[in-house]
């Protein structure tokens, strides 16, 4: 099964994206709590409201019926077959320690997978206003509602790289992976950001050598698929999607360039 991706359907992900990033910022000026969910990691209404505008508007609004995998469902053991059919992966909010950190560097993310890969994907940063789409069509950034423009990843410049490194997750492994280059600067990023920021050509590796779930990169993979950048795991191998359990290896995203030998 081949489905076809065109620009039209790609805004209207965004859409709904940056509906549930209203909800998001509707909450965000709150003083909202926070909660623990069973793997520890924090939850708040802001999460739960997204959710709550994604999913209906995919099942009801958009004329391809997928299966739906999303965050806060499945957390709730409410994961459907996707066996034998492109899913969507949903992570209505996305950098939910920089959500409550109140840094701005938190999504919305919608992507779409077919055959373990990603095939489309929405991303919004609400507190940002930017919205970021990627499918056969190309890669596309849209800021604070100026209209859509073409997005790139840069090849590896000659002065060094700039790596991205995760606001809430560095770790020494990371820093040791990153030894392998001639690193020129690294930047702090939260959530799927890291992705887009690689896409829009100005940054060029994000290695990512701690847990993440497929919703937490499946559309901002498919954003810097298209334009132009890949998602490996350590063994060079493309990151797939689909797995058992839902759980992403280590992984390296990256630009146009060539990573050097293991």
């Amino acid at each position: 099964m081949t489905t076809a991706i065109d620009l039209q359907l790609m805004k209207q992900i965004a859409l709904i994206a940056r509906r549930a990033g209203a909800e998001i910022l509707r909450i965000y000026a709150t003083d909202f709590d926070v909660e623990t969910k069973g793997d520890e990691s924090p939850v708040t209404l802001a999460d739960k409201a997204a959710e709550a505008v994604i999913l209906p508007a995919l099942e009801n609004e958009i004329s391809v019926k997928f299966p739906i995998v999303s965050e806060e469902a499945a957390a709730e053991g409410h994961i459907p077959d996707i066996a034998d059919s492109p899913f969507w992966l949903v992570d209505p909010l996305d950098g939910t320690k920089e959500f409550i950190s109140r840094n701005g560097d938190f999504t919305v993310n919608i992507g779409l997978i077919e055959n373990g890969t990603p095939i489309l994907g929405a991303v919004y940063a609400p507190a940002h206003d930017t919205t970021y789409i990627g499918g056969a069509p190309g890669a596309f950034m849209d800021v604070k509602g100026n209209g859509y423009e073409p997005i790139a990843c840069r090849g590896f410049p000659d002065k060094g790289l700039t790596a991205l490194v995760s606001r809430s997750h560095r770790s020494p492994e990371t820093d040791a992976y990153l030894e392998r280059f001639k690193i020129a600067d690294d930047v702090s990023a939260g959530s799927s950001l890291k992705f887009c920021r690689l896409a829009e050509g100005v940054a060029d590796l994000y290695p990512r050598l701690g847990r993440t779930m497929e919703w937490d990169t499946a559309a901002a993979h498919a954003v810097l698929k298209y334009a132009g950048g890949h998602v490996e795991t350590l063994d060079g191998n493309d990151l797939s999607y689909g797995k058992s359990g839902l759980d992403n290896p280590h992984f390296v995203a990256y630009g146009l360039g060539q990573l050097p030998a293991a």
